[in-house]
C-alpha cells in the first residue's frame, strides 16, 4: 500500500541492546495486519515503538496525517497523548477495579467526566457481550471474559491505531474459537489501523488482511495471507506453514541443492531458488521404491529421527543428505514399523515440487 493511502505510515528505526530493528509498515483503515515471527524477533518491539514507549532512533510514525514522532524533526508526541491502545498478551486489568471500572479507566485518564466515563465503558462491555459481568472483578471472571474486557477497553477510547500483543494466547482451545470469531467481527466494524502480534498462523489467516514476517530486526517477508503461505521464504514461515523448504539453483526443472544433491520438478526456474514440498506428499518405504525415470530421481535414503502424531496424521522426521519431512497416515506406523527407527526411503513426485526465486 502506498504510504499516502495508508491510516498508519510507519518507518521503525531503533537500536536496543539486544535487537537492531527496521521495518516499515502501512495499514489502512480498517484493516489488519498480522506481525509474526519467532521469539525475540521484534515482534512486541514494534508495538511498543508504534504506542511511544520507545523512542525511535530514525524514522517516523504518521497517523492519520499526523506526525506522532520523527527524530529528524525533533517531533514527539508522548504515549498518552497519541490515539493509540495496546492491550498486551496478559490484559494487564487492575485487580482492585470491577469490569466497568477497568474499562472506563482510559476515558478518565483522557479526561473525561466519570458519569460520561461510565456509561461508554458499559457500552463497550455490551458490544463485547459482557454486560453480566460489569460489576465483577478480574479474579471472578474467566480466561475468555478477562480478553474481552480488555479489548473493550481498548475500543472504548475509539483508538486510530489499535496494537494487540498475542490477545488469544492465554485462551484454551475450547475458548479460542468462539473468541477468535468475535474478535474478527470487531476488527472488521473498525476504522481504526489493527496490527495484531501473534505467533498462532490460524489467527493470522483468520484475522488478518495481510501479514508480516520479522526475524532479527527485519522485516523477510509480506503479503497477503495466501501469498506468504504459498510460498514461505524462510525456515520459521516453513514451519510455521507445515512444509519442507529447500533453497537451491535452478538449472531449467533440477534444483541443484545448497546442501548437496538434486531435486526434481515438473516446472522449472534459473538462478537461486526456493523449493517446498508439502509433508502429506512425501512417500516413505522401507526399501527402496521400484520407480524408474525422472520420479526415481526424488529418492533418497535416510534415518528415521522422529515420529510424532499431528491431529489425524503422524509426522515422520527423517534426517540423511536430503532432511526431510513426511506426513503419513496412523496405520504407516505399525505397517511400517516406524517406531523401530531406522533406515527409511523417502520419495516426491516432481509434480509436488514447487519451485520460485528466492
Amino acid at each position: 500500500m502506498p504510504p499516502d493511502e495508508a491510516l498508519l505510515d510507519a518507518d521503525i528505526q531503533l537500536r536496543l541492546e539486544r535487537i537492531s530493528l527496521e521495518a516499515s509498515l502501512q495499514v489502512g483503515p480498517g484493516q489488519v495486519l498480522a506481525l509474526l515471527g519467532p521469539n525475540g524477533s521484534g515482534k512486541s518491539t514494534v508495538l511498543n515503538a508504534l504506542a511511544g514507549l520507545l523512542k525511535l532512533g530514525a524514522g517516523h510514525v504518521i497517523l492519520d496525517g499526523v506526525v506522532l514522532e520523527r527524530p529528524a524533526s525533533r517531533t514527539r508526541v508522548r504515549p498518552e497523548r497519541r490515539p493509540v491502545a495496546l492491550m498486551f498478551q496478559d490484559y494487564l486489568l487492575f485487580p482492585h477495579m470491577t469490569a466497568l471500572d477497568n474499562v472506563a479507566f482510559g476515558l478518565r485518564a483522557r479526561g473525561t467526566g466519570k458519569a460520561q466515563s461510565r456509561e461508554r465503558a458499559a457500552a463497550a462491555l455490551e458490544r463485547v457481550g459482557l454486560t453480566e459481568v460489569a460489576a465483577a472483578r478480574p479474579g471472578a471472571m474467566s480466561g475468555g471474559q478477562q480478553q474481552r474486557v480488555a479489548m473493550a477497553r481498548a475500543l472504548v477510547t475509539e483508538p486510530r491505531l489499535l496494537l494487540l500483543d498475542e490477545p488469544l494466547a492465554a485462551l484454551d482451545v475450547s475458548t479460542k474459537t468462539g473468541i477468535r470469531r468475535q474478535l474478527r467481527s470487531i476488527l472488521r466494524a473498525s476504522s481504526a489501523a489493527n496490527i495484531l502480534v501473534t505467533h498462532d498462523l490460524l489467527d493470522a489467516v483468520a484475522l488478518a488482511d495481510t501479514m508480516v514476517v520479522i526475524e532479527r530486526g527485519s522485516i523477510v517477508q509480506s503479503g497477503t495471507p495466501a501469498e506468504v503461505t504459498a510460498r514461505p521464504r524462510s525456515r520459521y514461515v516453513a514451519d510455521l506453514v507445515g512444509v519442507n523448504l529447500l533453497q537451491g539453483t535452478g538449472r531449467g526443472t533440477v534444483v541443484e541443492l545448497d546442501s548437496g544433491g538434486e531435486l526434481h520438478a515438473a516446472s522449472g526456474e534459473h538462478g537461486p531458488v526456493l523449493a517446498s514440498v508439502n509433508p502429506a506428499r512425501v512417500s516413505v518405504a522401507r526399501e527402496r521404491p521400484g520407480q524408474a525415470g525422472q520420479a526415481g530421481a526424488n529418492c533418497w535414503r535416510g534415518t528415521i529421527e522422529a515420529v510424532d502424531l499431528l491431529g489425524d496424521r503422524v509426522r515422520v522426521n527423517v534426517a540423511g543428505p536430503l532432511p526431510i519431512i513426511a506426513e503419513v497416515a496412523p496405520s504407516a506406523v505399525g505397517e511400517l514399523r516406524l517406531d523401530d527407527l531406522g533406515e527409511l526411503w523417502t520419495c516426491v513426485d516432481p509434480a509436488d515440487v514447487q519451485v520460485y526465486a528466492r
